[in-house]
């Protein structure tokens, strides 16, 4: 499509996921100029290679192999939608790619850049018109049905969070409603000597709040150790830097402002409660 879009070529080294086998040591081989690839962190870290080490190349089990030669150990970028395929992945020369797997002048994919914003909808549809079979489609199209799994998990996550929270308040307004309760007493004497019951109420409700206080500040402490422990587990699980359990100051600011929020409230409805019943009523006379 001349005027339209550049062809994005694929110069120096294609990536794969192949079958292939590698192998210390080759005995036969098909070529005796090795080819020069590069492989990823995880293969040569599993199967003990380094730059310069010979191994053998082969499209499928049991075909005569070719030799190559170790140039390059590349680290994978992180990606989430393939942390879990744990596949090893090796570089080389698109012919040398093409020789190895038989697979001719084809390719599986190709990327395609427009000049102009917009141009977009109309190459796709130029694409996709111009063979049986091939479809075109944006790289922000491909990240969305590439990400659906984390969407579930996100949505997942959302919904334990909602009914923690709303358990959480129960019981919160359970314990306050008990340790007023114990209380009664205390409360009966002030309102006897002449404090208000706006007074007895505040300071009911200035003490949860600050035992939610302290409630969020020992909480954060414990899902940011805990975020610690999760990541240094699965990062050595699936040896890649992405982060499993992040506390960032937006959570941090949502929950101590959500546990400040329920503990004022639960402490204001365990005091209200508390004041309406007549002092003496409070002592059992």
């Amino acid at each position: 499509m001349p005027g339209v879009c550049p062809l994005l070529l694929l110069l120096g080294f294609v990536s794969t996921a192949p079958a292939a086998r590698a192998m210390r040591g080759p005995d036969t081989t098909r070529v005796t100029v090795p080819i020069p690839i590069a492989i990823d962190q995880q293969l040569a870290d599993d199967a003990g290679l380094r730059v310069g080490d010979r191994v053998a190349l082969a499209g499928e089990p049991g075909a005569t192999p070719d030799s190559a030669v170790i140039v390059a150990i590349t680290i994978q970028p992180a990606d989430p939608s393939e942390v879990a395929r744990r596949e090893y992945r090796l570089h080389m020369h698109l012919a040398d790619l093409q020789t190895l797997v038989g697979y001719g002048d084809r390719v599986d994919k190709f990327a395609i850049a427009t000049r102009r914003p917009g141009d977009d909808t109309a190459v796709i549809g130029r694409i996709d018109d111009a063979a049986f079979g091939f479809r075109a489609w944006r790289s922000s199209d491909i990240a969305v049905r590439t990400s659906q799994t984390f969407r579930v998990v996100s949505r997942f996550h959302r919904a334990i969070g909602g009914i923690t929270i709303v358990a959480s308040t129960i019981f919160l307004l359970c314990i306050l409603l008990l340790k007023v309760e114990e209380r009664r007493r205390d409360v009966a004497a002030l309102r006897l000597i002449g404090i208000s019951r706006r007074s007895v109420v505040t300071s009911v409700v200035l003490e949860a709040g600050l035992i939610a206080l302290v409630g969020s500040a020992f909480g954060t402490l414990v899902g940011w150790i805990g975020s610690l422990i999760i990541n240094w587990h699965y990062r050595g699980v699936y040896r890649t830097p992405l982060a499993f359990s992040i506390v960032t100051p937006e959570i941090v600011v949502l929950a101590v402002g959500l546990s400040l929020v329920l503990g004022l409230g639960a402490g204001l409805a365990a005091a209200l409660r508390l004041v309406r019943v007549p002092p003496l009523t409070l002592l059992g006379r």
